[in-house]
């Protein structure tokens, strides 16, 4: 399969503090690839980067083709971002919502109307479409939050603790989604803080301190750190330091 996102030495510093140091990996089309790390490890930073939002002080990243450095606009356009808030707009409909993010993703008018029906239709909501999304459950404004975030059909879409706050069921619900994501040949960019997520990603980085402490899969990192699970990898590596 494709390499989609590729990273060499990428470093970002902020005066003498160095939040990403010479991280390097690979990710492949279609890939669920898990980004964990405690708070401060540089996570949302190496994010940044990557979503062309934030310049590196040196290295080298790639995002569907294109060097963020160089061609961020372009990075930007090919590739969908969904936060723990799910970057929706409260105030607005259901409809309204959707055919928003068409536009700021760049689609024709008619290319968003019939993508906004399809998803109504998709998401099982047509006779919800007017409903301010601020009325909405939580598991809901997920959905569609992930939905308005592949409708420009990106190569790439980062989730940023996508599941933060919501029930156990809800979570596991939307995990079906991002596989089915990764069925249809989107490559997704993951960061969370539940360990017992950790293990339906394909292949798992462990930042620490602004570098990668270790990158392999569920079943290889629980080997390595004879773990039983995630959470006693993740407890592993922060003794380690």
């Amino acid at each position: 399969m494709a390499v989609v996102i590729t990273t060499d030495r990428l470093t970002r510093k902020f005066g003498n503090f160095t939040a990403v140091n010479e991280i390097s990996f690979e990710v492949m089309q279609g890939e669920i690839f898990g980004f964990l790390g405690a708070n401060g490890a540089g996570k949302t930073t190496a994010l940044r980067m990557l979503t062309g939002l934030l310049t590196p002080t040196s290295g080298v990243a790639t995002v569907a083709g294109f060097d963020v450095w160089k061609y961020p606009e372009m990075v930007k356009k090919r590739i969908g971002y969904m936060s723990q808030k799910f970057s929706l707009y409260e105030d607005l409909s259901i409809r309204e919502n959707i055919r928003l993010f068409g536009g700021i993703y760049g689609l024709s008018r008619p290319t968003v109307r019939t993508k906004t029906d399809d998803l109504l239709r998709k998401l099982d909501i047509t006779g919800e479409a007017d409903k301010l999304v601020g009325s909405l459950p939580l598991g809901w404004k997920q959905k569609l939050a992930f939905s308005a975030a592949l409708i420009h059909e990106p190569r790439v879409v980062f989730l940023d603790e996508p599941t933060s706050g919501v029930d156990p069921l809800t979570r596991r619900q939307f995990w079906e989604l991002i596989y089915q994501a990764a069925a249809d040949g989107v490559t997704l960019m993951v960061t969370t803080h539940y360990m017992e997520e950790a293990e339906y990603c394909d292949r798992l980085s462990m930042m620490v301190d602004g570098r990668i402490e270790a990158l392999d899969t569920p079943p290889q990192l629980k080997k390595q750190y004879n773990a039983t699970n995630m959470d006693e990898v993740f407890r592993a590596i922060a003794r380690k330091n």
